[in-house]
């Protein structure tokens, strides 16, 4: 096969990788195992217009992109219902779309990954036409992200200390937001202070990602209000994976779903793969199912 490396060097960890080493590394593993491979290292800024550039090429079969939640987003949204295969170079905080697929966290093992690895087509879903990989969300994620893009921080670790400080932030003044929540024949009418809908259902024991992303369904995860204490609950829950277990979070599955907001919008914001972006008054919310070609590695094999 074909590669075409697209590493973004303003994200996630490659802004700290040295990334000469890491490409001869990438070279040679993909030689041993039979591939080609060329290698973009962009800005960030150059993101999109590179992977235009891939989408157009006739001779890549997989793009290989490297850089923190927006990048994968961003690649996989290019791919979407194409007839190249996404690879996922992990680099980014908690690389949830990456361990749903089951690619190795570190960058050389996910990479010996992908020179073994095997064409699977997967899930995307879309937020009024725009593709997500993960997840959409509203309130108390949104709020806690918006937060955080407001303190400074160059590490992983950073971003990680960043996040447990806007959180606690959103703990103070926890947002309220009423809803309107079409899914199917059933209309959810409530006051949210949290609602995250995912590109297939979370699994159990383990961050927010999900087990089986080819499963065709959207996850409807709607928080009711709650005290402090209970929200605090919430967060350590998604953490550990144990959101089944608390009593303010509503589980549902769908094909599609309508969001509308009866509270007004101008102080409201949401986040789609980890970004924010604006929150219209009205989001349908779709799965696209096996409309994503991904390169998933073979956890078993090893390159010679």
């Amino acid at each position: 096969m074909q590669f075409l490396a697209i590493l973004n060097r303003d994200g996630g960890t490659l802004r700290t990788t040295d990334l000469d080493a890491l490409s001869d590394f990438l070279v040679r593993t993909m030689e041993r195992a039979g591939h080609g491979v060329d290698i973009e290292i962009v800005r960030g800024r150059e993101i999109v217009k590179a992977l235009e550039r891939a989408t157009a090429r006739q001779d890549v079969d997989v793009v290989l992109a490297g850089g923190g939640d927006g990048t994968i987003s961003a690649a996989a949204a290019a791919l979407m219902n194409g007839n190249k295969a996404l690879a996922v170079l992990p680099a980014g905080t908690m690389n949830l779309f990456a361990r749903g697929l089951g690619v190795p966290l570190t960058l050389e093992e996910a990479i010996e990954g992908h020179a073994l690895g095997h064409m699977k087509a997967v899930d995307i879903a879309t937020a009024n036409g725009r593709p997500f990989v993960h997840q959409f969300s509203i309130g108390l994620h949104a709020r806690m992200v918006q937060l955080r893009s407001r303190f400074e921080y160059g590490s992983r670790i950073g971003k990680i200390w960043a996040s447990v400080r806007a959180a606690v932030a959103v703990l103070r003044h926890p947002p309220a937001i009423d809803i309107a929540l079409d899914i199917g024949e059933a209309e959810i009418r409530t006051t949210t202070t949290g609602l995250g809908i995912s590109n297939n259902l979370f699994g159990q024991g383990h961050l927010p990602y999900a087990d089986t992303p080819d499963g065709g369904v959207l996850g409807i995860y709607v928080a009711g209000t709650a005290n402090r204490l209970e929200l605090a609950w919430l967060f350590l829950a998604m953490t550990l994976g144990r959101w089944q277990e608390t009593e303010i979070v509503e589980i549902h599955e769908c094909e599609k779903a309508t969001l509308k907001i009866r509270s007004p919008t101008n102080r409201h914001r949401c986040v789609i793969d980890g970004e924010l972006a604006a929150l219209e008054k009205e989001t349908v919310l779709e799965i696209h199912p096996r409309a994503l070609k991904v390169l998933v590695p073979d956890p078993h094999a090893a390159v010679a």
